[in-house]
């Protein structure tokens, strides 16, 4: 569910554009907005349709975690280079051809016959996403400026959280009722509304701008489906075979490759290492990786729980997510207020330590008991925790890095985010393989592992953040 949430720096990256005015403003706001709630509704229902599309498709625990992961890996690995691309060949331009293959994307998931053909088609929706994603921001980031683009960019986030929060509950009615091939068909009359709207309103930008680090790109992918693999491989056995320990040396080499290859490129790279000078920047990025692994791992773990373990319907744990969008939404405003008075230091320490209550919380869940009290707390305070993180990470990373990087830090810490929740997802398997109460054991670990993160990443912000913004 992470993956579908707005990151902070989603809303970062937009605000960092340089923007002017705009012929239709509302128009360009709704055009991406539904771009955008195509990326943060399917990847929030797919959670819930896990073990439905298992049940459909013969799908085990090895290969359950690809149904999100095969979306993620391109998502992440792409996003920076989607960007680029709207800026080379022109944002509205890159937008409508993400949402086209999106929707092309969604047909095949909707009418996959089996699970390679559903992980092949889910792959490429996240090739669309990675180009809608990172463009529909910089539409909005090229099309406003000073407060109109601060309303424009709220009225966004809003839309995401909004649809964040809808799509479990929403999706989880749609398997019990219809199928959970409904939820991909589902996308098609968005995407149709997005392109049009588009298509007749949304003007061009950037086009002719930047280049394309093709080769960047295609290291960065392989590296990171290499160790994912791997991974994914080695929770669902509980044992490393060889073939893992070749995946993760095999991933390694070529995450060395991308690293000395982005060196080579300097500032054109699409990931420039000059980021890394600073210490801030590097801190954030390791809180950003620690903290939605965290938050990315339980929040897939906890609805396969309820449904495989509590025997609640997909609609009923869809619903039982629904209490964290809804807290981070009600909260986020007041973190983003104290922020601004005692620095972004002490809400990015104290938001994932209580973050890290939250999933301690949940080592007491049990799905055969009541949901008041063995659930409900722990996801109240992760999302209390959650809403003192987002709000000052947005300010943070951009103050992190000059002026010259502050777009490309943003999307990079988005992607980290992202991939965050891919490495977490591949170690789900080892709860997943499990049945019965030792289902539910799987889960307190993994909660127990997730709370750990979590102040880790707490911590991390104490040790490398200083006193005060830019202090």
């Amino acid at each position: 569910m992470s993956s579908a949430l707005p990151t902070p720096c989603d809303r970062a990256h937009a605000e960092a554009v340089d923007g002017g005015s705009v012929r239709h403003p509302g128009w360009t706001i709704a055009a991406t907005m539904l771009a955008s709630s195509l990326a943060f509704v399917d990847g929030s229902v797919t959670n819930v349709a896990l073990p439905a599309i298992g049940g459909d498709l013969h799908g085990g625990a090895a290969g359950l975690p690809w149904v999100i992961n095969a979306y993620l890996l391109p998502l992440s690995a792409l996003l920076l280079l989607g960007g680029a691309a709207g800026d080379h060949f022109g944002r509205r331009r890159v937008l409508i051809g993400g949402i086209m293959l999106f929707t092309l994307a969604s047909i095949g998931c909707a009418s996959a016959p089996t699970l390679p053909v559903l992980l092949a088609a889910r792959a490429l929706q996240g090739v669309g996403a990675a180009m809608l994603m990172p463009n529909s921001l910089g539409i909005l980031g090229s099309s406003f400026k000073g407060e109109a683009r601060g309303h424009a960019v709220g009225t966004w986030a809003a839309a995401g959280a909004i649809a964040s929060a809808l799509g479990p509950p929403f999706g989880g009615w749609l398997v019990g009722a219809v199928g959970w091939r409904a939820i991909f068909y589902l996308n098609i009359p968005i995407a149709a509304a997005a392109i049009a709207t588009a298509w007749r309103y949304v003007e061009e930008s950037a086009e002719g701008e930047g280049a394309l680090d093709w080769r960047g790109a295609a290291l960065a992918t392989a590296a990171l489906g290499t160790l994912i693999w791997a991974l994914t491989l080695w929770s669902s056995r509980h044992q490393a075979s060889v073939n893992t320990w070749l995946g993760l040396g095999g991933g390694v080499v070529l995450l060395v490759a991308f690293v000395l290859h982005e060196r080579r490129l300097e500032g054109r790279a699409m990931m420039p290492l000059a980021l890394f000078a600073s210490r801030s920047f590097v801190g954030l990025t390791l809180l950003t990786f620690l903290l939605y692994g965290a938050l990315g791992g339980l929040l897939v773990l906890l609805p396969y729980l309820l449904i495989v373990g509590g025997g609640y319907s997909p609609a009923q744990a869809g619903f039982a997510l629904l209490p964290f969008s809804i807290v981070i939404g009600t909260a986020s405003r007041l973190t983003g207020r104290l922020t601004a008075l005692v620095g972004a230091r002490w809400p990015l320490t104290l938001g994932p330590i209580i973050t890290g209550l939250g999933f301690a919380l949940l080592t007491r869940a049990d799905p055969q008991a009541g949901y008041w009290t063995g659930v409900l707390p722990g996801i109240a305070v992760i999302a209390l925790g959650m809403a003192g993180a987002v709000a000052p990470l947005t300010t943070t990373v951009l103050s992190s890095v000059d002026d010259r990087h502050t777009g490309t830090a943003s999307g990079f810490n988005s992607a980290i985010a992202r991939t965050g929740g891919l490495v977490a997802t591949a170690l789900a398997s080892a709860v997943m393989v499990e049945h019965g109460t030792e289902l539910a054991g799987a889960f307190h670990a993994a909660a127990l592992l997730a709370a750990c993160l979590a102040v880790a990443a707490g911590l991390t912000a104490f040790a490398t953040l200083p006193r005060r913004d830019g202090g």
